[in-house]
């Protein structure tokens, strides 16, 4: 394969890899509290070849670069996470909440493969489950444990009349004719979300800490108690902007139509030089 079809190839490769996670922000559109995802190319090794004479190198007014730069391609460099806030809405149940705050996240604990973890959400539709130990805990709608600051899983005795979340993140709890406290939400945010890994399920987490030059405190840091700010029986929609999705997955398909009518046109200009022996 010459170097033309080579580059054309790999580009091709990765603009797949963009056109699958586009159809993936539109297929959470109505996702609650999705986070829609950007792929962003780096350019692979290249080479400027020195075509020109020092003359033509030199001409007035030239402005284009010297030369002609020729690569390998391009590669997907890496995905950001866009953490902005997304439409909220009005649900009055006592359990919703929505964060205010772009590029925070509500803890939850993730058993996977035998492995427990913190991971982050922005879905605010939590629950209350029943547990083995005869109380209930706070859980998302896939079940998994709502973390306080401690990083404990939030439980309550089920002995109540009512329970709700405030605005600051705190579970009031009556029980007869006393209404107290019994829980706190904890809320992380994000400083650099670009580093964050998306695990399905409306989830993140922390990358492998031994390929990236930063501490875990330095991607993601949690909210004082003090300076949560949530909006209690309230939903944040998902983020995805529908008509910015399209503009980039037509970019996406004609640059893809393009790599591969190159491929095309090299493999004709060959089987004519092929024919011209």
């Amino acid at each position: 394969m010459s170097r033309m079809s080579f580059q054309a190839a790999t580009t091709m490769r990765e603009l797949q890899t963009k056109m699958d996670l586009i159809g993936h922000n539109v297929s959470n559109t109505n996702t609650t509290g999705y986070k829609s995802q950007m792929a962003n190319f780096n350019s692979l090794l290249y080479q400027n070849i020195d075509n020109f004479g020092d003359v033509e190198a030199n001409a007035e007014g030239r402005v284009s670069p010297h030369g002609i730069r020729q690569g390998a391609g391009a590669r997907l460099g890496h995905t950001n996470i866009d953490l902005s806030q997304g439409t909220v809405t009005t649900t009055d149940r006592a359990l919703d909440v929505a964060l205010l705050e772009d590029n925070q996240l509500l803890e939850v604990e993730v058993t996977e493969n035998g492995n427990t973890e913190t991971r982050y959400t922005r879905d605010g539709s939590l629950y209350l489950q029943p547990t083995d130990t005869g109380e209930v805990a706070l859980v998302t709608r896939n079940g998994h444990a709502v973390l306080n600051p401690a990083g404990a899983p939030i439980t309550l005795a089920e002995d109540f009349d009512d329970v709700n979340i405030d605005d600051q993140g705190q579970l009031v709890v009556t029980r007869g004719a006393a209404t107290l406290v019994e829980g706190q939400l904890s809320v992380s945010e994000a400083i650099r979300p670009q580093f964050l890994e998306a695990t399905g399920n409306n989830l993140f987490r922390l990358p492998d800490l031994t390929e990236v030059a930063f501490n875990a405190a330095d991607i993601i840091d949690q909210v004082a108690v003090n300076d949560i700010t949530l909006a209690a029986g309230r939903l944040e929609a998902s983020n995805v902007n529908l008509s910015t999705q399209m503009t980039d997955l037509i970019q996406s398909q004609r640059a893809y139509q393009f790599n591969a009518r190159s491929i095309s046109m090299h493999d004709q200009m060959r089987g004519l030089i092929n024919q011209m022996r």
